[in-house]
């Protein structure tokens, strides 16, 4: 069972450090001690945490399970988390999601911002539907034009 440091079991749960530190020494969350001293938390124990602080609806959604509401929808790629930013310009939003150590940025009108009240620390998700994916490596595409370059010297 692998353990995690309180900052990493922070992030996963997207609370501040010091939060689940307090949480720590009150006793609230159950840790494991290092032979120096230093505590350390388990997956089961993220697991008993996220499961107290969200709803029903969102932990299916953690775990991938299908959400009635959400049941007639194609899109399979749901990615639950947390609202890190709103930003409101004009008709557009930029909505920022922590999603585990990742974020996600989104582009939204700024009517549906106000019509899901989104606002900053509120738990949502995302859902991706999309029909293409390109990934690109810089260092890829310069050694392979300076190869070219060399064979037509």
């Amino acid at each position: 069972m692998p353990l995690l440091t309180v900052r990493a079991a922070a992030e996963q749960l997207g609370v501040a450090y010091s939060t689940l530190k307090r949480w720590v020494h009150s006793g609230a969350v159950r840790t494991t001690r290092t032979a120096g001293g230093h505590h350390r938390i388990s997956d089961a124990e993220i697991d008993r945490l996220i499961s107290h602080r969200r709803p029903e609806s969102h932990r299916r959604a953690i775990k991938g399970e299908p959400d009635d509401a959400l049941g007639g929808l194609s899109a399979r790629n749901r990615l639950a988390g947390f609202v890190e930013e709103v930003r409101i310009d004009g008709l557009l939003a930029q909505v920022r999601l922590r999603v585990g150590n990742h974020s996600l940025t989104a582009l939204i009108s700024a009517d549906a911002v106000r019509a899901l009240k989104l606002r900053r620390g509120d738990d949502a998700f995302a859902i991706v539907k999309s029909t293409e994916v390109m990934i690109g490596k810089a260092e890829a595409a310069g050694s392979a034009g300076r190869r070219r370059r060399k064979g037509k010297s």
